[in-house]
């Protein structure tokens, strides 16, 4: 395979597995080299700080994509206030609540009887409450997907 070819199957990894379109993904990569540091751990990152992303990292939902169909109906407050974009981004000290009248819903019921999930370092989660809380911004160590982000800088820099 073709330099181009492997920098553009890394980028359309990333995109697929975040759920995202080629323009929003332009967008955050834009964002992401204006910020101070690596421009490919500052895209990872900003992935990762994403409203639907943070609710699939809480186990709030199973997959991203019913994460962000559990935002896009409303179940998820941010900092008490309903959000229902799934590409809002997070900041470090956000709260996610499950909002009081989607938990009594059987998913959410069954949620808690199994207890939580794993999550990472950079989230905290009270399954009892269906409360969890951004701790701080997520570091290159804290992205457990296999990914080559300098691949996708070098194909954007061309």
């Amino acid at each position: 395979m073709s330099e181009y070819g492997t920098q553009l199957r890394e980028k359309q990894k990333v995109k697929r597995a975040y759920g995202i379109l080629e323009s929003q993904f332009r967008k955050y990569f834009d964002i992401a080299e204006k910020m101070k540091g690596k421009a490919g751990e500052n895209l990872l990152q900003l992935l990762e700080r994403r409203l639907d992303n943070v609710c699939f990292r809480l186990g709030i939902g199973d997959s991203r994509a019913q994460a962000r169909q559990l935002v896009m109906h409303g179940h998820v407050l941010v900092n008490g206030r309903k959000v229902d974009i799934p590409s809002y981004l997070v900041n470090a000290g956000d709260t996610i609540t499950v909002a009081q009248r989607s938990a009594s819903q059987e998913y959410f019921k069954t949620l808690k009887e199994e207890g939580g999930k794993g999550v990472p370092k950079w989230l905290e989660f009270d399954v009892a409450e269906l409360t969890g809380k951004v701790v701080a911004i997520p570091e290159r160590d804290d992205i457990d997907l296999t990914i080559e982000e300098h691949l996708i800088v070098e194909l954007y820099s061309k």
